[in-house]
């Protein structure tokens, strides 16, 4: 029988055959003598994307258009138990509308038959009666982008102690028609970073109203107390100044930033050598804001932030919304600040968290308790809150939270003050197989509306 089909049409079905033969018959855990080492890797063969290199050494995945392709350069490095390793590549990419989530690197510690290992003892603040976790993978974290689309990957780690190999995986997941260089991995071992320990300090009390220089000044002695303490951070209530005054309305009373409280608590700051968080009410031209403020050890203003989720009785007094969410430098680590109902809603704690907050220092007049557990537990950050609450309210409580959302330190009768002594670069590995989950959040946490397109998937 005479052959009808094409000749173009043959040459593109014998590439198509071509390719399904390879994707078919290249087993998921081929490595190539060109790939340094590197083992290409895949969950299944129908979701393999293309591995490969130039020559500059660059480790190269790209997917076609489909939908939830997936793949890999994996490597071994032998590693001894209870040393410190560096981790370090270079990445760069190409179509790929979410890298945090998309070009992932991952850490994972195994013994010598790779199986998964035991952290060497509990966490920080942990439970004694939970169990010794298990040493999840590490997720180091994306750093500096240069002018040439380069970002820096990486991550300092102690190497548990019955580890005998760690397994660095460079992934591209989930980004149709992307494409990412993996360059310059290096594993060694490296030296530890000093631990950066923190003195974080809660001060229940509820001024007596009689004027907004009073409620200031009531708060003096307490300060006094916490720098004898060794405090670095001290967190005050919600409005000081106005809080019971009842001579004009809060927005009569509002005052600039800087201004008579920032200075006066500037003062107390520089004179004890502490930071202090404490929210005011703020004018701004025609507007007035529920702002806290971070004020340094030498008295000078850190940093404000304003109120951004508005309860309907300040609302209704004209009060007007904060639209961002900084977080400021310190001697001591990254702080960011909310205040009261901003703890009622995930989102405020949460973009603080992504935009670097270690401390979320929390001025609250009253709250539901278990809110300031998740908020802590949910983006593993510390978080100090001071309230206006009875401790037998039931409706919120001045305490310091850790990564885990279990109060640590806790000021329960009015006029005291809780300190809870935290190391700040410590990871927090819970007991039933999160891992550090402060290094997962920015990989694993779901897409918002808008960071990626439409799925085509049927």
């Amino acid at each position: 029988m005479k052959n009808t089909v094409p000749r173009a049409s043959q040459a593109s079905l014998f590439h198509l055959l071509a390719s399904l033969l390879f994707v078919l018959h290249l087993p998921t855990h081929a490595a190539a003598s060109d790939f340094q080492g590197w083992s290409l890797e895949s969950p299944r063969s129908e979701i393999r994307p293309k591995f490969s290199s130039d020559a500059k050494g660059s480790l190269i995945i790209t997917h076609d258009q489909r939908e939830g392709l997936d793949g890999w350069f994996q490597k071994s490095f032998p590693v001894s138990g209870g040393e410190v390793y560096r981790f370090q590549v270079r990445r760069k990419v190409n179509h790929v509308a979410l890298p945090r989530q998309s070009c992932l690197v991952r850490i994972s510690w195994q013994d010598t038959a790779g199986k998964m290992v035991y952290l060497d003892g509990r966490p920080e603040h942990a439970d004694p009666k939970l169990p010794v976790p298990s040493a999840e993978p590490e997720y180091p974290t994306d750093g500096a982008t240069d002018a040439q689309g380069w970002t820096t990957v990486g991550g300092i780690y102690k190497c548990p102690a019955k580890a005998a190999r760690a397994v660095v995986e460079l992934h591209l997941q989930w980004a149709p028609g992307g494409r990412v260089e993996w360059s310059g991995a290096e594993f060694a071992k490296g030296e530890p970073p000093p631990a950066r320990k923190v003195r974080l300090a809660t001060i229940h009390y509820k001024p007596t109203g009689k004027s907004p220089r009073a409620n200031c000044e009531e708060y003096a002695p307490l300060i006094a107390e916490a720098a004898l303490r060794k405090a670095d951070l001290v967190v005050l209530g919600e409005t000081v100044p106005t809080a019971g005054v009842k001579l004009k309305s809060e927005v009569e009373l509002a005052e600039p930033i800087p201004g008579p409280t920032t200075d006066y608590f500037g003062g107390l700051a520089a004179k004890h050598g502490l930071h202090i968080v404490v929210s005011i009410y703020e004018r701004a031209g025609h507007l007035v804001y529920n702002a806290a403020v971070l004020i340094g050890p030498d008295g000078r203003l850190l940093g404000k932030y304003r109120k951004v989720s508005l309860p309907p009785g300040e609302a209704a007094k004209g009060i007007a919304p904060g639209r961002d969410f900084p977080v400021f430098d310190t001697a001591f680590g990254k702080v960011g600040m909310m205040v009261c109902y901003d703890g009622f809603f995930p989102e405020v704690a949460r973009e603080l968290a992504k935009n670097g907050a270690e401390v979320i220092a929390w001025p609250v007049w009253g709250c539901n308790p278990l809110l300031a557990e998740a908020r802590a537990c949910e983006n593993h950050v510390y978080l100090i809150s001071s309230t206006f609450m009875g401790s037998n309210d039931g409706w919120m409580r001045s305490a310091v939270f850790d990564h885990n959302g279990k109060p640590i330190a806790q000021a329960t009768n009015w006029g005291t003050v809780g300190i809870a002594e935290v190391t700040l670069n410590q990871p927090y590995h819970g007991p039933y197989n999160l891992g550090d989950f402060r290094s997962m959040v920015p990989r694993h946490r779901p897409p918002v509306p808008g960071e990626l397109p439409a799925t085509t998937a049927k």
